[in-house]
């Protein structure tokens, strides 16, 4: 079959709804500087979509040292990648401030998170070793252990029995290969909002050999006595071998960083293929990281206020009778029973009639019959638009348990005679 006709008849699990929800439900157009008001389809809605935790989207500190490095440098300065030809004294700066704050050795800044990920898990691995990965990590772990040409296993999310019994058949092929392990895991799992068990994992260490990579994007800024993150918020962070963050979450921007032993370190900058083969970070975001990292040292109030939201919005919604799980993050999800009709019909009275914004996953991101929204607390949402939400939930809750959503699916799905579940 050509490879195009093929594409044209199954466009995949989120492209066979493109008609339905482009631009709605998926790829949504939001208008305006990012905050906790937006514009949406010309409406000014309550924002909870975006991993702007600590507001410096809109800190006139991280605008003005933004706009000066990007006035001094150009948006392409330095041209090149880091080995060929980008490597700054700003760069270096960055990965030795970064270090010191999460207390490694070593760290190094990388051009973007996603990627950065990939190639990271690529190149700690032979086709002799084993991965050893949480069943619910993300997408970018996801990619970088497909890469991987060795034998890898999945352990239930944060289930350390299962974890255990999938370290002995990792060492039994490992000793076989001559390889090692690796275990991969996350901070806190963006979906819904646990974090990772990374203290008992490295107990674990105690039994079976084996190294640790943390993602802990939304950890980062968020979670720890500073906001370095997991390993400091259970106190295991020099147990964690390799330690990762991006800069699109807490920082506001984007890129990424690795940080871990000095030699581990050195030896991922001269291997890093997404890093020696593509541009290097530009000085406007290098310089405007420093600049945040700053900020998120000396101004220990913004991540005080940021719980603060997170605790009134959490608590509001559980005294409301929703389910939030077992999030103990600032990721906020309200689990509902429904079907992804309902999920359509749901989200779109949020954001037209109460003008509320937030994202909504359905399945097979999560299991069939359940609708996830995913609010995400800022330190800039105010009491007010906390409340604004909480009461959109409350008249939510009600029209949920008389069973008008339900009721409203089975309508729509008789009269448009659709043939599938839309988003």
């Amino acid at each position: 079959m050509d490879i195009f006709e093929r594409i044209k008849e199954n466009p995949g699990p989120l492209g066979q709804f493109a008609d339905y929800g482009e631009g709605y439900f998926i790829f949504p157009r939001l208008e305006g500087p990012i905050g906790p008001r937006m514009k949406f389809q010309g409406k000014e809605v309550v924002f909870w979509s975006a991993n702007d935790y600590l507001g410096m989207c809109n800190n006139p500190e991280v605008l003005e040292a933004d706009a000066k490095a990007a006035a001094e440098y150009g948006m392409f300065y330095p041209m090149g990648a880091r080995a060929m030809s980008g490597e700054t004294d700003e760069h270096l700066a960055l990965e030795k401030e970064l270090a010191d704050f999460v207390k490694k050795e070593s760290a190094y800044v990388l051009n973007f998170g996603y990627q950065g990920m990939v190639s990271a898990i690529d190149a700690l691995v032979s086709r002799h070793d084993v991965i050893v990965y949480d069943a619910d990590s993300h997408a970018c772990i996801v990619d970088g252990v497909r890469l991987h040409m060795g034998k890898s296993f999945t352990f239930r999310h944060n289930d350390m029995e299962s974890l255990e019994k999938n370290l002995e058949r990792a060492t039994k092929v490992a000793e076989a290969n001559g390889g090692g392990i690796l275990v991969i895991t996350e901070g806190v799992f963006g979906m819904r909002g646990m974090q990772g068990k990374i203290k008992e994992i490295c107990e674990l260490k105690k039994k079976f050999n084996f190294r640790l990579l943390v993602d802990d994007a939304h950890g980062f800024g968020t979670l720890g006595k500073t906001g370095a993150g997991v390993g400091e918020e259970q106190n295991c962070q020099e147990q964690i071998d390799i330690y990762f963050s991006t800069f699109a979450k807490s920082m506001a921007g984007f890129g990424a960083f690795l940080a871990g032993d000095a030699e581990i370190i050195r030896y991922l900058k001269f291997n890093l293929r997404s890093q020696i083969f593509a541009k290097s970070l530009t000085m406007p975001m290098v310089i405007g990281a420093r600049k945040r990292l700053e900020i998120l040292k000396s101004q220990p109030e913004i991540k005080a206020k940021l719980w603060e939201n997170v605790h009134k919005l959490q608590n509001g919604l559980k005294e409301r009778g929703f389910n939030i799980g077992l999030t103990n993050t600032c990721v906020t999800p309200v689990m509902i029973e429904g079907t992804p009709v309902e999920a359509t019909l749901l989200v779109k009275d949020l954001r037209e009639n109460f003008g509320i914004f937030t994202s909504v996953v359905v399945y097979p991101v999560i299991p069939k019959g359940m609708i996830l929204l995913r609010l995400i607390p800022t330190a800039a949402h105010t009491d007010e638009e906390i409340n604004e939400t909480l009461a959109a939930f409350e008249a939510l809750h009600d029209k949920l348990v008389s069973g008008y959503y339900k009721d409203a699916a089975e309508k729509l799905l008789k009269e448009e005679n659709l043939s599938f579940k839309p988003i």
